[in-house]
């Protein structure tokens, strides 16, 4: 087997978090308005590209994942006032860019190494995500950055998706992308997290080590929306179709 064919298994999520380090990028130099909505018309189409790797029950799901993502946001952004945008809004890129990391979170268990070694990658993640937050309040303070006891705090609920859920496949690949995009887009300067967290008062980095809990939060939601949806439609089918049969005329024999 050549080393193309060993890697094309891993061309999507590859692709995914090139595009997300350029999108950001891109949004960061340019800083306009106009050039986020663009950006969110271009990501709802790769979003709708992405859509048709998936079955249907996932497809319907990362659907759901974009209104119940921007309704997160709002509260996140609006309400809450853990991260400000630039231009104090939601960028039209980012429900789908959620959808887009829950893709790479549910499509993870099909690549070829995490099929095979399920726990050496959970536990590696874990590895990557504990040593940032332990970091978080020991070396980056000594080097001028914030002290991030947001993120050391949000790692035993990071530790509990990764490992002791069914899906801590999918929660694990979650953490690489969101770390992707939470340090891309926190040094374009597309977005910024608060120095202390409103609330609490936790000093929190920018970004929080482990906030990909918070994603975890929001794509575990979309999961049991979309299950109960799927439940709903299958009942509904039932219905109609038991309704159907007794609505049959009865045939009467000679």
């Amino acid at each position: 087997m050549t080393v193309v064919a060993r890697l094309r298994p891993y061309g999507m999520h590859a692709f995914l978090l090139e595009y997300t380090v350029v999108l950001l990028a891109v949004d960061g130099r340019l800083a306009s308005r106009r050039i986020q909505a663009l950006l969110g018309l271009l990501t709802f189409a790769v979003l709708a590209l992405c859509l048709k790797r998936l079955d249907r029950r996932q497809r319907l799901a990362a659907i759901i994942c974009v209104p119940v993502a921007t309704l997160f946001e709002v509260f996140g952004s609006l309400i809450w006032g853990g991260y400000t945008y630039r231009f104090h809004n939601i960028p039209l890129y980012v429900p789908p860019g959620h959808a887009l990391v829950y893709v790479f979170g549910i499509t993870a268990a099909a690549l070829p190494f995490v099929g095979r070694h399920p726990d050496v990658f959970r536990r590696s993640v874990l590895a990557v995500a504990a040593a940032w937050a332990v970091a978080g309040v020991t070396i980056f303070p000594l080097t001028g950055h914030r002290s991030d006891v947001v993120g050391l705090t949000l790692l035993p609920l990071l530790a509990v998706c990764i490992l002791r859920t069914r899906r801590g496949t999918m929660f694990a690949a979650i953490f690489i992308a969101v770390a992707t995009l939470e340090i891309a887009g926190t040094l374009a300067g597309d977005w910024a997290w608060a120095a202390h967290a409103p609330w609490s008062g936790m000093a929190s980095g920018n970004p929080p080590s482990s906030i990909a809990a918070g994603y975890a939060v929001i794509d575990g939601t979309v999961v049991l929306v979309a299950e109960a949806a799927v439940f709903a439609l299958l009942r509904l089918r039932r219905r109609r179709t038991a309704a159907a049969t007794q609505n049959e005329p009865a045939i009467s024999l000679p």
